[in-house]
């Protein structure tokens, strides 16, 4: 590979290429801008030894990192064993799948095992973006649930109001007695009667009467007994209830 190709003198021969990229401060928020150099592009491949260069192009690169002091002195920007001596600030490169995804971070460098990230930026088939902070996700999906939360409560308290209007209406509206109809369901009568018969077959038969009383005569004896009186022509007596006619001391006491 040629080293020019890596120092900061690479692209002199294309004018429209000297405007130098302003210089961001380390929080800056520019993920509301891209960048994309078609003549770059067609000019050179994307690659791990040709990316740094192209990203140096876009403004979200900082003149003031380590790395550009690596290309002044014609040495590879993403060295690492020559940025792992430095402090400050740096780009390195996370992850690579050439040529579609590159992926830089921006770092501050305090010790050769000791840095801190600070912004992440990848270039997606030639374009470069700024990517966002896991915060501004958060905050963002986070409104944009609260916003669709208060949308659908806003909709919901319509339809209410709307249905209490016509609720309203509705009373005011003098209402017409409808004829009440009892509606017979065969089914449950034949099921009822299916249970009571099946029940009767269950019970057991009813018990005989109890016998009467030594000496007591019941009605129906009496009722014959004086129909032969009279046809015979001789009166009888009556007979004594042995419980209810003997008189008082008879009677038993409760």
């Amino acid at each position: 590979m040629d080293s020019s190709l890596l120092s900061g003198d690479a692209f002199n021969g294309n004018t429209t290429e000297q405007i130098p990229p302003p210089v961001q401060s380390p929080g800056t928020d520019m993920t509301g801008i891209c960048f994309r150099d078609q003549l770059w592009i067609n000019s050179y491949p994307l690659d791990c030894n040709y990316i740094f260069d192209y990203f140096a192009l876009s403004p979200f690169y900082d003149l003031t990192c380590n790395n550009e002091s690596l290309r002044r002195r014609s040495i590879h920007p993403l060295d690492s064993s020559h940025l792992s001596k430095m402090t400050g600030l740096e780009f390195t490169i996370t992850d690579a799948s050439e040529p579609n995804l590159f992926v830089f971070r921006k770092q501050h460098r305090d010790g050769p095992d000791k840095v801190i990230p600070m912004l992440t930026y990848y270039i997606l088939d030639g374009t470069v973006y700024q990517a966002p902070l896991v915060q501004s996700v958060f905050e963002a999906r986070v409104g944009r649930t609260v916003n669709f939360i208060s949308k659908a409560f806003s909709v919901a308290a319509a339809k209410l109001e709307t249905i209490r209007q016509v609720d309203a209406e509705k009373q005011n509206e003098p209402s017409e007695p409808k004829p009440v109809t009892e509606t017979v369901d065969l089914k449950e009568m034949k099921r009822v009667d299916v249970i009571l018969t099946s029940l009767y077959r269950k019970l057991p038969p009813a018990p005989p009467p109890p016998p009467f009383p030594e000496g007591y005569v019941s009605q129906e004896t009496l009722g014959e007994k004086e129909e032969l009186g009279t046809q015979g022509g001789e009166s009888q007596q009556p007979q004594i209830d042995p419980i209810i006619d003997q008189g008082p001391a008879k009677r038993m006491k409760f």
